[in-house]
């Protein structure tokens, strides 16, 4: 099991479409346990299978802070059939990314996330075509005005794709919202920000400002544009579901967590 839960936790740290790649075309492994269960334990709800404890692949107890997040993550366990498929798992991957990595790796991740609000996509507009260019206006403007107001500034929109800086105290200010989360709400955050390329639209549904259908259509402008122009392909599609399954479960903790 434990060489198993380590190839879980490399997988966390790819880009989202390469690990949905590999993941289709690896050998899966063959469940060896009958229960899978959540039990209360100190420090929050732990996961058995078949009354052992799961481990991360730094070989601590795999703990989940709550008994929703725990009932979920033993429920990713138990809904895998003859196969093992990490595909499957976006929480087991998060939980253990966070309690391995991200705890002491914290200030690294926050900056990371910080970094994205710097290189926002929500700021990169288009110049044509105007239906595109309308779209992106109608749905960003008013998260990117948000996002400006609870930070004490205002983003820099740029046409184009030539960087321009954000201003540093829009900056500092973004990092210091996110300065106390636990890890993994953290994990989550940055989950949910490499998914979307948008640190603004994480924050976004980090404040309950928007609900994550919201989160997900301001996310995929530009990708449902040329879907509906040019029609979408069947290993696209599949990829997308794959994300999706990937940015609910990061919704999932921040919600919970």
């Amino acid at each position: 099991m434990r060489d198993f839960l380590e190839a879980l936790h490399e997988d966390a740290a790819k880009d989202p479409e390469q690990r949905a790649r590999e993941l289709s075309k690896r050998e899966l492994p063959k469940r060896f346990y009958k229960e899978a269960q959540h039990v209360a334990a100190e420090g929050g709800y732990a996961i058995h299978l078949d009354g052992r404890q799961v481990k991360t692949p730094g070989k601590a107890t795999l703990l989940l802070p709550n008994e929703a997040l725990g009932a979920a993550v033993a429920g990713e366990w138990s809904a895998q059939e003859k196969e093992i498929n990490p595909a499957t798992m976006p929480l087991t991957r998060l939980a253990n990314t966070a309690q391995d990595a991200v705890t002491v790796r914290f200030g690294e991740v926050a900056d990371d996330i910080t970094n994205f609000a710097g290189n926002d996509a929500l700021c990169y507009r288009a110049d044509d075509p105007e239906t595109l260019v309308e779209t992106q206006r109608r749905l960003w403007d008013p998260v990117v005005d948000w996002a400006g107001e609870l930070l004490g500034g205002q983003f820099v929109l740029i046409e184009g794709i030539m960087h321009k800086p954000q201003p540093e105290n829009v900056m500092q200010a973004y990092r210091a919202r996110i300065a106390n989360e636990t890890a993994l709400r953290l994990a989550a955050l940055h989950t949910l920000t490499s998914l979307t390329g948008s640190a603004i639209l994480a924050l976004a549904l980090r404040e309950g400002h928007l609900e994550a259908d919201a989160v997900w259509t301001a996310a995929h402008v530009e990708e449902d544009f040329n879907i509906e122009r040019w029609g979408e392909d069947a290993e696209a599609a599949q990829i997308r579901a794959y994300k999706r399954t990937e940015f609910d479960a990061a919704v999932l903790i921040l919600k919970e967590a």
